[in-house]
């Protein structure tokens, strides 16, 4: 049930691999854990806890990154530790628009370090969970590195700020050749691409035409495009019609936000950052959840959901034992605790074979 964890992609030449980080003596594997800022210390305290109960090969290499600091030491410190095991898992890093432009995103940083080009979002319907839309089964491939995430901003005169965002062909057909591999793995029918080239005729329309290149190798996978703001009212009003979507960086924000509202919120879903050489994973929404850090009501279902798919699965379902325990958490309408939906997840692990709960 750790597989994702223990064995995370690693697109190589566009072909995913499951590959483990380096292990230590004894099948061992270190894992970075950055906790971030906000509900992220809580959840990945919880994350370590469930880890320990279920007597995972597991040891967490623990990397502070302090988002008051001007300086990238302990940013540099945490990529390092990702580098030296390969994997990581991380609570979303504040970004403050407080501070002096020269102090960019310690995200961005990280992902643009160790070219984590590939974010995806796996954004499905979870049983137990009341929605307006059933049955939403929606992949979500976005650019990880540049669009307007570049952070590549000047003052021409006073007054008039430039942002560019930046498109390059080699991001593009990668990004598009993951997601339409990805889609073939999957047993998928349709990759959407998400753009504004109808404006941004030069940047929007290199992606675009990109994508419709990589497209020609698959002829067994349909290929359509969608205006972005077009896609945003289509997945509220028919997100069915959607299968797998691949967009630019700013775009994937937008939509990725939309398609976790559509199955509950962003508490329920987890993300995953894919390079070719390193994986890192957090919830998809990268919120921080400052207004609830400490009040023991966020729903830890993103970050546990990538490690122990099948146990939460059966900790939201229909049986009366958890209605009674109201096991769902203020953000999907009850009235559970954090700490509650983790003791009953392990009480789920625990009735499938012998544990310890020896810290």
């Amino acid at each position: 049930h750790t597989s994702l964890l223990l064995c995370p992609h690693r697109p190589v030449l566009g072909i995913l691999h499951f590959l483990p980080p380096p292990a230590k003596y004894g099948g061992r594997h270190t894992v970075t854990l950055i906790p971030g800022d906000g509900i992220g210390p809580e959840l990945l305290n919880h994350v370590r806890e469930v880890f320990r109960f279920s007597c995972v090969p597991v040891d967490f290499e623990v990397v502070n990154v302090n988002s008051a600091l001007e300086t990238d030491d302990d940013m540099n410190n945490a990529i390092t530790a990702i580098r030296r095991n390969g994997i990581a898992l991380k609570g979303n890093i504040e970004t403050k628009h407080t501070m002096a432009p020269s102090v960019k995103s310690r995200n961005n940083l990280l992902r643009t370090s160790l070219d984590l080009y590939a974010n995806v979002m796996h954004c499905q319907s979870l049983p137990g969970v009341q929605t307006r839309h059933k049955n939403i089964d929606i992949m979500i491939i976005r650019e990880n590195t540049e669009g307007e995430y570049s952070s590549l901003e000047h003052e021409s005169v006073s007054g008039v700020v430039e942002s560019l965002k930046i498109i390059t062909r080699n991001n593009s057909l990668r990004i598009a050749d993951y997601a339409f591999k990805l889609a073939r793995e999957k047993g998928r029918r349709r990759v959407t691409a998400v753009h504004k080239a109808n404006i941004m005729k030069l940047g929007d329309g290199l992606f675009l035409q990109c994508c419709r290149e990589v497209a020609s190798g698959y002829p067994d996978i349909t290929f359509d495009s969608m205006i972005v703001d077009n896609t945003t009212m289509q997945l509220v009003s028919k997100p069915h019609q959607f299968d797998v979507m691949v967009m630019p960086n700013l775009y994937g924000n937008v939509v990725s936000n939309v398609c976790a509202g559509l199955v509950g919120g962003p508490g329920l879903v987890p993300g995953a950052n894919y390079g070719n050489a390193y994986a890192v994973f957090e919830t998809a929404t990268r919120n921080t959840g400052k207004s609830i850090a400490g009040k023991n009501i966020a729903n830890p279902t993103a970050m546990l959901l990538n490690k122990m798919q099948s146990q939460i699965l059966m900790a939201f379902g229909d049986s009366c034992f958890f209605c009674f325990l109201q096991l769902h958490t203020a953000d999907i309408g009850g009235q559970g605790t954090t700490s509650e939906v983790v003791q009953t997840i392990m009480r789920i692990i625990q009735s499938g074979g012998q544990l310890t709960t020896e810290l």
